[in-house]
């Protein structure tokens, strides 16, 4: 059986826009159930552990229709947009069914052997806070719906609207929202503290979990009960929480019938901890994200310094279909430096259909298809070497340490614009340093311990560049004054511990 490494690397795939791209390269309809040989072999060599299907359950109508009416902002994203290139929103689900159109249960249940062969586990999406404006659920159980009455519509007009329930009559439905926003127009809200619908997720989750190894909790943080009395506690005729927390209540009764299945959070507002004490396995590392895009070397250290405890549960990323694309917000130069950034410490790793070929559009989620742009074989060739190099046992069972600088010269102060940090298992070593600054930088690396295990001539040799960087020969001048370090403007180094035999002392 297929298990989940201490460190996995996940792959998102917008099912959509992958499968109308393959049926353009193979020049016929391409669904779940037919894709080519040659593709899953392709999805196997990119030295990946998980692939996550983004977007594979049915999009209803009504979702549709509404997204159509939002064209003029597709339109600067794929220029000859078509309505049939509209097909709604992901993230408003009209049923917990793999859609036809994508090849159904059948094809997710094929990709889902085909890919376990090459070792490869599956994540699919559960959106927990709501579902489509025409799902089923709000007519056949609106008991689990945010209700409100006609007066609180006529009030708030853009956060319930009237839709017809189950015995014929008038009732109005929250949309689904965060507190800091307007409703999104296409969704309706579940009602968190609901029992019929805490019922209704564990048993909706309870079949995805027996389609696949884990799922990516949409905005998981809205159904805490704190948070979800404070959007909609005013509205609620009952707006006191329930004893037990949403989350605390669902994962042990899903988890209790497949042990091994994971549950990861998008998280924001520094609520990662507090999901990760609600039963998640792993939460977005959003403040990761955001202080490589300010290349706030500072506080990005400060944030490494958690608990390793903590910091093998966080899912690293510069890019998802949430963000923009990392070659456009963080630049090309600077995103080598990121990607070996997230790849290298202790936790999961996101990475992003596209990011590897330097992809610069973001796609709306409404639409299946998306323009061509130039593929950066340069980039692509760093990925592949980067993440040949992560295959290595030394990133999952190995020790993990951040190390200490100091200037290089007196009144030189660059050495604050490095990060620079080791792993070590057994008798092997990986020395990584990134400058994610566009300035010149050299510090002093203190290795401390390891300095210890060497006695030995010494060579360091660069992964990403295949080039020997340092040659040593007095292992005790290092250990007493430190490793001189010198990188580029955003560059980044992993460097392998070569010995080429005993010096003299």
């Amino acid at each position: 059986m297929t298990k989940w490494l201490e460190k996995p690397f996940i792959y998102e795939i917008n099912t959509a826009v992958w499968l109308t791209d393959l049926s353009f390269r193979f020049d016929k309809p391409i669904t779940l159930n037919n894709i080519p040989n040659e593709v899953i072999d392709e999805l196997a060599d990119l030295n990946i552990d998980v692939i996550w299907l983004m977007g594979v359950w049915t999009r209803s109508n009504a979702v549709r229709e509404s997204a159509l009416n939002y064209m003029h902002e597709y339109r600067p994203v794929l220029h000859d947009l078509t309505e049939e290139d509209v097909i709604g929103s992901a993230y408003a689900i009209g049923g917990y069914q793999v859609d036809e159109r994508l090849g159904g249960r059948e094809g997710l249940a094929k990709f889902r052997k085909r890919i376990k062969s090459h070792g490869l586990m599956l994540i699919l999406d559960f959106v927990p806070n709501h579902v489509s404006v025409d799902h089923p659920i709000i007519k056949e159980r609106s008991a689990c719906m945010v209700l409100g009455t006609e007066e609180q519509h006529n009030e708030n007009p853009g956060v319930f609207f009237p839709t017809e329930g189950k015995n014929g009559k008038t009732i109005y439905v929250g949309h689904g929202r965060d507190p800091y926003f307007p409703g999104w127009i296409d969704t309706a809200q579940l009602n968190a503290f609901s029992p019929d619908y805490r019922s209704a997720a564990k048993h909706t989750l309870l079949d995805i979990a027996s389609q696949c190894d884990g799922v990516r909790c949409d905005m998981a943080m809205l159904m805490v009960n704190d948070v979800f009395a404070n959007t909609w506690g005013r509205f609620l005729q009952n707006a006191t929480p329930p004893q037990v927390d949403f989350w605390k209540e669902i994962i042990p009764a899903v988890k209790a019938r497949h042990s091994n299945f994971k549950f990861i959070a998008e998280v924001y507002w520094n609520m990662e901890y507090t999901l990760l004490q609600h039963g998640f396995d792993m939460t977005y590392d959003k403040t990761l994200y955001d202080r490589i895009l300010q290349a706030d070397i500072k506080h990005l250290r400060d944030h490494l310094l958690a608990p390793l405890s903590y910091q093998n549960r966080q899912v690293r990323f510069i890019e998802n279909h949430d963000e923009p694309r990392a070659a456009s917000s963080i630049g090309l130069e600077k995103k080598r430096a990121a990607a070996t950034l997230i790849c290298t410490v202790p936790g999961a790793v996101l990475l992003h259909d596209g990011q590897f070929s330097g992809r610069r559009i973001k796609l709306p989620v409404q639409i299946k298809r998306q323009p061509f742009e130039t593929y950066n074989r340069a980039l692509a060739g760093f990925y592949k070497r980067l993440l040949a190099e992560t295959r290595d046992p030394i990133y999952q069972h190995g020790t993990w340490r951040l190390l200490d600088l100091k200037p290089a010269a007196e009144f030189m102060e660059t050495h604050h614009n490095l990060l620079v940090y080791g792993w070590q298992h057994a008798d092997q070593f990986r020395l990584i340093a990134i400058n994610l600054t566009g300035i010149w930088s050299q510090g002093i690396i203190n290795l401390g311990e390891w300095m210890k295990i060497f006695d030995d001539r010494w060579v360091l040799h660069d992964a990403l560049s295949n080039t020997y960087r340092f040659h040593f020969h007095d292992n005790d001048v290092v250990a007493d004054d430190g490793l001189y370090i010198e990188l580029e403007p955003y560059q980044s180094m992993i460097l392998r511990f070569g010995v080429t035999g005993k010096s003299k002392k």
